[in-house]
C-alpha cells in the first residue's frame, strides 16, 4: 500500500473510531437513572423506586396518582421508543416516525380514526381516573426529559420524540385491539367468499366452528358438519385444473393466533389451600418485551397498604395488566369471541353515497385524514363514517362498513383496569370485568379465600336476528346490535364443582352462552385439551406443578398424523429418499424439543397435506378477495383428517389420481424440505433448527450491526403452536406466572426479552435465559439493588 493511501486509511479508521466513541457516549447518556434523588413537579409526596438485580421496580408512594406518576417516569426512561411506536401504530401515524414503509399500515388503521375517538373519550373520564392518567402522563414526559440524551432509536432515525399526551394511554389500549382482534371483518368475509365459491356445504365443512378437539369448561360438544356429497357441490366444481404437485404452497394454516393459556385451581386442589392462577399470554416477541414488570405499593395513611399489586404493566398505561394484589390474582387469554360485524350498505333512494338505515336514508360523514411520512410529502385519506362504523371496502359491487367493539373503548377501559387492581374477591372482579372495555379476554380469577372464577371481560355485542358469521345488511333493523350485553347476560362461571377452570383461545362454553359470544376465529382445541387433561389428572397442585403444565411441549395433535406418515413411509420402503425417515418415525416422541427429528418430519408432513387440501379448495388462482381467504381454517386439522381417512372420491384435489397420490406428494414435499433445510441430511433436520429464536429490536433488521448490541441470542427453542408451550421463532409466551393471592412470595415468573429497552442497562436481557430454559424466578421483585427517590418539586 502506498504511504499516502495508508495515511488516508488510518485517517478513516480514526474518524470511524471517533464516531463510534461519540455514539457510545451518546448511548451511555440515554441510560435510565437508577439511584439518587430527583425532584418531580406534580408529586404530592416522596416516592421510592427500588429495583432488584433484574431491574424490576417496587414503586412505593402514598397515593395512586403519585405511584402512577413514578411508573410513568420509569416507562418514559426505559421504554419511550416502544411506547411511541405503540401509540403511533394504533393511531395510524407510524410513517411520520419510520418512513414510507409504514404507510400501508397507517392507511389501514387511520380508517378507524382512533386518535380523534380517544380525544373525545377523555371528557368521559371520572375525576379520580383522570388524575391518575394526568399524573402518569406527567411522569412519562419527565422521565424522557431526565435522560441525558434522547433514546438511541431517535438518533438512528434522525427524529425527535414527541411529548406523551393523555389520549396516548388510551391509544395504548387500542393497540391491543389491533393485536388481538379482527379489524376489518376478514373472518366474516372469508366465510362469505368460501360459501359463494364452494357452496355452503363444503365451506362449512372446511371452516367448522369447533371440532372434537374442543375442551370447553362446560363439557359441551358441537356437531361436526357433515362431509358434503357430490350433490352439495356447486356446478362445475372443482374449477381448478392445474396439478398441485409442483406448485408453491398457496395457503398457510393460521395457527399462530395471538392468544394465551390460563387456568385456575381452587384452594381445595392446591397443596397449600390457596387458589392459584397460571397465565402465559402468547404474543409476538421483541426486544424489549411488550410487558414491564412492577410492584405498585400505595401506603395511604393507615398501617396496611391501600394497594400492593404485582405483575406486568403495559408501557403507555398506568396499571397492572395481569398479576396479583394479595386478595385476587388474575390473568388473560384472548377470547376469540365475535367482536365485529361486516355490514352491507344498501344504496339509498337518493343514490350517490346514501345508504339505507331503519331511520331512513343517511349519507356517510366524511373526514379527511392527513397521513404524513418522514420520507416524503403528506397525503389525504378520505374516511367515510356510517352510523355503524367506517366504510372499510367495496367487494362484489357492495360497500361494506364495520361495526367493532373497539370503537367503544377508552374511558371504560382505564377505569375498570384501575378498579381491578383493588378487587377484593372473585365476585367483585367479575362485576368490574363486565364494566370494562378492554379487548375481550377470558379473565381467569382466584381469590384469597380459595375461590376461582372465569368470565369474559370487555363489551360483548348484543346481536339480534343473525349469528355474526357472515356480512349482513342492517338496513331494515331486523338484524342489528342492541348495544352490548348487560352484565347479567355475560357468561361467567364462579366456584365450579370440579375446582378447576381453563382457557386457551378455543371455545370455552357451549349452548346459549356460545350463541351470545359467537365465533371470532377460535384456536384449535389441542392446547386447551392438554391443559384440561393435566388439571384433571391429579388432585393437588402447587405453583411448580402448574409451571410444568405451561412448559408441556408434547404435540399430541400430531400423533395420528405420525401414524399416517409411518404407514406411507413403510409403503415406499424401496425408495431410499423416503425410507431413511423410517428410523426417526419408528421411535416416535411427540415432544417439540430442539433435537427432535421425528417431530419435525411429522409436523412438515401434516402442514403439506393441509396446504394441498386447502390450496385446492379455497385458493384457486382466479380467486380474488380478502387475503384471509387464502388461509386455512384454524380448525383445519379435523376436516383434513376426515378427508384423508374417509377418502371421498368426489373431493380428491384436482391434479391427483387419488388420495394415495395426495399423501405421496406430501411425502415428496417433506423430502424436498429436508434437502433445502438440511442438505438432505436427516440427522440435521432437527426441530430446534426450524424453531430458532428471532427475538429482535424492531430496528435491528434495518440498521447493520445493531442486532449485535440489542438482540437476544438465536436459541433453539422447545415448543410449538399446538401445545401449552406455544412457541415459534418470534411468537410465544410473553410471560409466564403462577401465583396464589396472599402467597405471592411462593409465586413463579418468567419473561423473555428482559425488563429494559436500553442495551447498556446493567440488567439488559436479565431473565431471558431463564425463560428459554424454563427456569422459574420469583414472582415478587427481589432485594433492592438500586434505589431512586423521587421528591415533590416546584412547577
Amino acid at each position: 500500500m502506498a504511504r499516502g493511501a495508508g495515511i488516508a486509511a488510518l485517517g478513516l479508521l480514526g474518524l470511524g473510531a471517533v464516531a463510534a466513541g461519540a455514539a457510545w457516549i451518546y448511548l451511555g447518556a440515554s441510560r435510565p437513572l437508577l439511584e439518587g434523588s430527583l425532584a418531580l413537579p406534580g408529586l404530592s409526596a416522596p416516592v421510592t423506586v427500588a429495583r432488584d438485580a433484574g431491574g424490576v421496580p417496587t414503586v412505593t408512594g402514598t397515593s395512586r396518582a403519585d405511584v402512577a406518576h413514578a411508573l410513568g417516569f420509569l416507562h418514559g426512561q426505559e421504554r419511550f421508543f416502544q411506547m411511541d411506536t405503540i401509540r403511533r401504530s394504533a393511531a395510524g401515524e407510524l410513517a411520520a416516525l419510520v418512513g414510507d414503509a409504514a404507510l400501508p399500515l397507517d392507511r389501514k388503521r387511520r380508517v378507524h380514526r382512533f386518535r380523534a375517538r380517544m380525544q373525545a373519550e377523555l371528557a368521559a373520564l371520572p375525576a379520580d381516573d383522570r388524575a391518575v392518567l394526568d399524573a402518569y402522563t406527567a411522569g412519562v414526559n419527565q422521565g424522557l426529559a431526565a435522560l441525558g440524551a434522547t433514546p438511541f432509536e431517535y438518533a438512528l432515525l434522525g427524529g425527535e420524540p414527541q411529548p406523551w399526551a393523555p389520549e396516548d394511554s388510551l391509544l395504548a389500549v387500542v393497540a391491543m385491539y389491533f393485536d388481538l382482534q379482527d379489524e376489518e371483518g376478514g373472518l366474516d368475509r372469508r366465510l362469505a367468499q368460501a360459501r359463494a365459491t364452494l357452496g355452503p356445504a363444503l365451506a362449512d365443512f372446511l371452516y367448522p366452528v369447533g371440532t372434537s378437539w374442543d375442551a370447553p369448561i362446560d363439557g359441551t360438544r358441537l356437531d361436526a358438519p357433515p362431509l358434503p356429497g357430490p350433490e352439495a357441490l356447486p356446478p362445475g366444481f372443482p374449477r381448478r385444473t392445474a396439478g398441485l404437485e409442483g406448485a408453491a404452497a398457496p395457503v398457510a394454516e393460521d395457527a399462530t393466533v395471538p392468544g394465551s393459556n390460563n387456568w385456575a385451581v381452587a384452594g381445595s386442589h392446591s397443596s397449600h389451600g390457596g387458589a392459584i392462577v397460571a397465565n402465559d399470554m402468547h404474543l409476538g416477541h421483541g426486544v424489549p418485551n411488550l410487558w414491564y414488570r412492577a410492584r405498585l405499593v400505595v401506603t395511604g395513611t393507615g398501617e396496611a397498604p391501600v394497594l400492593d399489586a404485582t405483575g406486568v404493566t403495559l408501557p403507555g398505561a398506568p396499571n397492572i395488566v395481569a398479576g396479583s394484589n394479595g386478595r385476587v390474582a388474575w390473568g388473560y387469554t384472548n377470547s376469540q369471541i365475535d367482536t365485529g360485524d361486516v355490514v352491507v350498505l344498501e344504496p339509498g333512494a337518493a343514490g350517490g353515497d346514501s345508504y339505507r338505515t331503519p331511520e331512513g336514508d343517511r349519507t356517510p360523514v366524511v373526514a379527511e385524514e392527513r397521513i404524513c411520512s418522514v420520507s416524503g410529502p403528506c397525503e389525504t385519506l378520505t374516511v367515510r363514517e356510517t352510523v355503524w362504523g367506517p366504510v372499510i371496502a367495496e367487494e362484489g359491487g357492495l360497500r361494506l362498513a364495520y361495526r367493532w367493539v373497539a370503537h367503544d373503548t377508552g374511558a371504560r377501559a382505564l377505569g375498570a383496569a384501575l378498579e381491578l387492581e383493588r378487587a377484593g374477591d372473585v365476585e367483585e372482579a367479575v362485576r368490574i370485568a363486565h364494566r370494562s372495555a378492554i379487548p375481550n379476554q377470558n379473565l381467569m380469577l382466584a381469590d384469597r379465600d380459595g375461590r376461582i372464577a372465569w368470565t369474559i371481560i370487555g363489551r360483548v355485542p348484543a346481536r339480534v336476528g343473525f349469528d355474526g358469521r357472515t356480512p349482513v345488511s342492517f338496513a331494515d333493523g331486523s338484524r342489528r346490535w342492541d348495544g352490548f350485553l348487560p352484565p347479567d347476560r355475560v357468561p361467567a362461571v364462579i366456584d365450579p364443582q370440579a375446582g378447576r377452570l381453563w382457557s386457551a383461545n378455543s371455545r370455552v362454553v357451549g349452548g346459549e352462552a356460545f350463541a351470545l359470544l359467537g365465533d371470532g376465529g377460535y384456536a384449535h382445541g389441542s392446547r386447551a385439551r392438554q391443559i384440561r387433561d393435566a388439571l384433571l389428572a391429579q388432585e393437588r397442585f402447587d405453583e411448580k406443578a402448574l409451571l410444568a403444565i405451561q412448559l408441556d411441549d408434547r404435540g399430541t395433535v400430531l400423533d395420528r398424523w405420525h401414524g399416517l406418515m409411518l404407514e406411507a413411509v413403510k409403503a415406499r420402503a424401496d425408495d431410499p429418499a423416503v425410507a431413511d425417515m423410517l428410523a426417526y418415525l419408528t421411535d416416535w416422541d411427540n415432544r417439540a424439543v430442539p433435537e427432535a427429528v421425528g417431530y419435525r418430519l411429522v409436523r412438515t408432513f401434516r402442514a403439506e397435506l393441509l396446504t394441498a387440501l386447502y390450496g385446492a379448495f379455497v385458493a384457486p388462482p382466479e380467486t380474488e378477495g380478502p387475503a384471509a381467504f387464502r388461509l386455512a381454517s384454524r380448525q383445519a386439522d379435523e376436516p383434513a383428517w376426515r378427508l384423508l381417512t374417509e377418502r371421498p372420491a368426489h373431493l380428491v384435489p384436482p391434479g391427483f389420481a387419488g388420495w394415495d397420490a395426495v399423501v405421496a406428494a406430501a411425502l415428496d414435499k417433506v423430502r424436498e424440505d429436508v434437502a433445502k433445510a438440511a442438505g438432505g441430511d436427516l440427522s440435521r433436520y432437527r426441530w430446534g433448527e426450524r424453531n430458532r429464536a428471532a427475538i429482535r429490536h424492531p430496528l435491528s433488521r434495518f440498521v447493520p450491526g445493531l442486532g449485535w448490541l440489542t438482540d437476544a441470542p438465536a436459541d433453539r427453542l422447545p415448543g410449538d403452536v399446538y401445545q401449552p408451550r406455544a412457541q415459534s421463532p418470534s411468537f410465544g409466551a410473553s410471560e409466564r406466572f403462577a401465583v396464589s393471592p396472599g402467597r405471592e412470595a411462593q409465586g413463579l415468573f418468567q419473561m423473555p426479552g428482559g425488563q429494559s429497552g436500553h442495551p447498556l442497562a446493567p440488567y439488559y436481557l436479565a431473565g431471558h435465559d431463564d425463560w428459554v430454559a424454563g427456569r422459574p424466578v420469583p414472582f415478587l421483585p427481589g432485594p433492592a439493588r438500586w434505589t431512586l427517590r423521587l421528591e415533590p418539586g416546584a412547577s
